[in-house]
């Protein structure tokens, strides 16, 4: 029975493709990949002459047959354009397709973007979630952020660099201002890493035009680190507004003092008001 490789590439440095990768894509009969273009520059790097055929998003779908019949006559392999295919690249179904219909299916370890920045992160690897890019519009992605708030897991995601401070200003609001790690240009001649606090981050990538591909680590949600009962919260709040304080400065310190969300905080401020 013939194999459907999943084989890893490199997110940025070459040296970091496998010997048996290299290999594997020498012997297929055919390489399904994301990009041609993109997989036609490794492909001439490590001097590699199998053929392509494009397997991305937008036809993959059409392509599905196309590659479980080259897999009838021979061993294929799925690539992305960096890391680990199926991995926020398009692969699932054709992996899913291949199983269903016998054949083996085999990884090929190697790079992974969101692995690479966990395991550097420094913020607790025993439990995380991987979610992929934020959603691109403001309401959707704080919907998604409210959905994992209050996980006891370490967050990962994607992000462009033009939504990139979009995208702390919502983690600040609604997540709190946790650790985060930002990781840019990983395993390339730019590669940097930011620690720190939600806010520093957003203060230290506001006015800079953040260019790369980025991955966000973020701090878990941890329940000691609420400090206040409802009741306590409640009394604060009728306090703050009895003086007049603001309702987004006075979410913004309570939630510093009592360990709140931010943004539950203002909720219940509205309420309370």
């Amino acid at each position: 029975m013939n194999t459907l490789y999943i084989v890893s590439t490199p997110i940025g440095n070459l040296e970091d493709f496998s010997p048996r990768a290299k290999r594997v894509l020498g012997e297929v009969s055919l390489i399904a990949s994301e990009d041609t273009r993109v997989t036609g520059k490794l492909l001439k790097h490590f001097d590699i002459a199998t053929p392509q055929t494009s397997y991305y998003e937008h036809n993959k779908a059409g392509k599905l047959d196309y590659v479980l019949s080259a897999l009838e006559k021979g061993d294929v392999a799925l690539v992305s354009d960096a890391g680990t295919p199926t991995i926020n690249d398009p692969g699932y179904e054709l992996v899913r397709a291949a199983i269903e219909a016998g054949y083996v299916v085999s990884p090929i370890p190697g790079a992974s973007a969101p692995i690479s920045a966990l395991a550097v992160s420094g913020l607790p690897t025993d439990a995380f979630l991987y979610l992929g890019y934020l959603p691109r519009k403001k309401k959707d992605r704080r919907e998604k952020l409210a959905d994992v708030e209050r996980l006891p897991y370490t967050l990962i995601f994607f992000e462009t660099p033009h939504r990139l401070l979009k995208a702390l200003i919502d983690i600040e609001e609604v997540l709190g201002n946790r650790q985060i790690v930002v990781a840019r240009e990983m395993t390339k001649l730019y590669e940097d890493f930011f620690r720190g606090d939600v806010a520093d981050a957003r203060r230290f990538f506001e006015g800079r035009g953040p260019r790369g591909e980025f991955v966000l680590v973020i701090d878990a949600f941890y329940q000691e680190d609420v400090k206040w009962t409802e009741a306590s919260l409640d009394n604060a709040i009728v306090a703050g507004i009895a003086e007049g304080v603001p309702p987004s400065e006075l979410a913004k310190k309570l939630a510093k003092e009592s360990g709140w969300v931010r943004r539950d905080v203002y909720n219940r401020i509205s309420l309370i008001k």
